[in-house]
């Protein structure tokens, strides 16, 4: 919608159109970060609250982000360090962070440790390859948050027509749905583990909803505290696989090879379904919503090149460090079960747990299949093995993976709703309707499904989550325009990826869809896969064949956004009018 010009700056006869100005492109905005012959002060375009900032605060037209983070993080400034500046980092530290829960999910958890008894070290650089192309999407949704003070999800509802919005707001609706069941059940294992049995799955989803609701509200105590209890799960997570890495002991040459030698000798299906898991569960479509909004909790000044090209700079470096601790935890998990698990068969967990007067002992029958494991079953595993303190610490770390999950995607659910929704609740309507949505296929799960014989849950929605991901990666590179001179260079290597998943989701979905041997399912399965490639080419056709037109409408709503803000700045530094 048109922005009013302020009324003051007309009364002070000014020119509020400012025509001697020339509004910088949109590419060049958004290159902001990269530009290096940017000077301080110099005005680039930007998307900021809709408020005339010479009127009286009112709370009721606050930027819809306030609602959820009462205020933002200053930057301080450092005049001593012009490259790079430590407490420039520490403030813009927090974001890549809450970003990177999604990388330790219990999903990504039962993935690795599934990859490690299925395959081995082999699969190790699928993991690091699929975790560097998930840290330059989080980029690229970053900056687009950090240019326009828009979240991708509200790009997305100005940018789209009105029935291929809602079909993309569904498809992210869907992939949280498969992410939250993920967590909230990941949290009632753990939970399961530690009180030995005693609280039910059911209860434990009861557990987790309602603690989830009370962590929920640690901003209104201060966003640096609710990163700091972030921070504080995410180094749980650190210590508890650590413990599992330390008492295992994996090979330490087997761990480079797998991890810089992108081959896997004599693997077959079970290995080549089990990487497309890998990066089903490390990139996650609404990760990259999430992260386009958690970048407004900080003081950036969008009227200011050198603050935006700084703040891209740091969000970026904050992001590789989160990612690599992510990365560096995953590891532990993969290689864990790869030394202690790979080839074992039924028969020789079950003889061992025997031998240890496990109570889960019947878990594993004795026969020679090769070991199938989820994360209770994992954690079964471990205890047999290496003793109680194992499962214990194992359970420990899975809570706070699930737990910490649970909470950026219940912030997940409510930036994309919000985004494309256009909502305009009170905080815990919002809170309820998006923990609703995403809550209730759990519960059903977990009353009408018993704690051992989750396993191939986790392939099925880790399946659902592939599928969805073009549903991000389309708009996220429609939307982050580059210069010219690399324009080229991004359709192709966009269009390439976009090509590449689509084609391992439909593999994906139709070795699935085999397996069930239903020839109901395959029709239903062969129709739905034509609807969701048809409206995948069609995003893709408007992000080739309309760029230019839609980049025309960003670009027409930041000039006047850009005049606004020239024509305030102008009609501030006015002396005032004779009365």
């Amino acid at each position: 919608s048109g922005l009013a010009l302020p009324s003051a700056c007309r009364a002070l006869g000014e020119n509020c159109q400012g025509p001697s100005l020339t509004p910088p492109s949109l590419s060049t905005s958004l290159s902001a970060a990269e530009d290096p012959s940017g000077e301080h002060g110099e005005v680039v375009s930007t998307i900021s609250s809709s408020r005339n900032p010479l009127q009286p605060p009112d709370t009721s037209s606050e930027e819809p982000f306030t609602t959820y983070f009462d205020s933002k993080i200053p930057i301080p400034e450092d005049e001593t360090h012009s490259c790079f500046s430590f407490r420039k980092l520490w403030a813009f530290t927090g974001p890549g962070f809450l970003m990177s829960i999604a990388y330790l999910d219990p999903g990504n958890i039962e993935s690795d440790l599934q990859s490690g008894a299925v395959a081995g070290f082999k699969l190790l650089w699928v993991l690091m390859l699929a975790t560097i192309i998930g840290l330059l999407l989080q980029r690229l949704a970053a900056r687009l948050g950090v240019v326009t003070g828009l979240l991708l999800a509200e790009v997305c509802n100005r940018q789209y027509q009105k029935v291929p919005r809602i079909i993309l707001w569904l498809m992210v609706e869907l992939a949280i749905i498969g992410s939250d069941m993920q967590e909230v059940i990941g949290s009632a294992i753990a939970i399961n583990l530690l009180s030995v049995g005693k609280v039910p799955l059911w209860g434990g989803v009861l557990i987790t909803i309602a603690d989830t609701f009370v962590f929920l509200f640690l901003d209104k105590y201060g966003l640096r505290k609710l990163e700091a209890f972030f921070g504080f799960l995410i180094t749980i997570m650190a210590l508890t696989f650590g413990y599992e890495y330390i008492t295992v002991k994996p090979n330490q040459e087997k761990l480079l090879k797998g991890l810089f030698i992108p081959y896997c000798q004599n693997c077959g299906t079970a290995q080549l379904e089990q990487a497309v898991g890998i990066v089903g569960a490390v990139i996650m479509p609404h990760n990259m919503y999430l992260h386009s909004a958690l970048v407004k909790s900080r003081q950036v000044n969008r009227a200011n090149k050198r603050e935006v090209r700084e703040a891209n700079k740091y969000f970026f470096i904050e992001s590789c460090i989160a990612l690599f601790v992510s990365f560096i935890i995953n590891i532990f998990v993969v290689t864990v079960f790869a030394e202690a698990f790979f080839e074992k068969t039924n028969a020789d967990v079950s003889s061992v747990c025997v031998n240890t007067s496990s109570p889960h002992s019947s878990l594993f029958p004795s026969n020679n299949k090769t070991l199938e494991v989820d994360i209770y079953k994992g954690g079964v595993v471990l205890g047999c093995y290496f003793g109680p303190a194992a499962l214990y610490i194992w359970a420990i770390g899975i809570l706070a993976a699930g737990q910490s999950s649970t909470m950026t995607g219940t912030y997940s659910g409510q930036f994309v709703m919000e985004g494309f929704l256009n909502l305009r609740w009170s905080r815990f309507a919002r809170v309820l309707l998006t923990r609703s949505i995403a809550i209730t296929p759990t519960l059903f799960v977990a009353i009408f499904q018993d704690v051992e014989h989750l396993t191939g849950m986790n392939d099925f929605l880790n399946v659902l989550m592939s599928l969805q991901l073009p549903f991000a990666l389309i708009p996220v590179l429609t939307f982050t325009s580059l210069p010219i001179r690399r324009e080229s260079f991004w359709k192709v290597a966009g269009g390439v990826l976009i090509l590449l998943i689509c084609s391992v989701n439909m593999y994906f979905v139709v070795d699935y869809v085999r397996a069930l041997n239903h020839v109901a399912l395959y029709v239903g399965a062969a129709v739905l896969s034509v609807i969701y490639l048809s409206f995948v080419a069609y995003l893709v056709s408007l992000a080739q064949a309309e760029t230019p037109c839609r980049q025309d409408k960003l670009m027409d709503l930041f000039h006047r956004r850009y005049h606004r803000i020239v024509s305030v700045g102008k009609a501030l530094e006015a002396p005032p009018a004779p009365p």
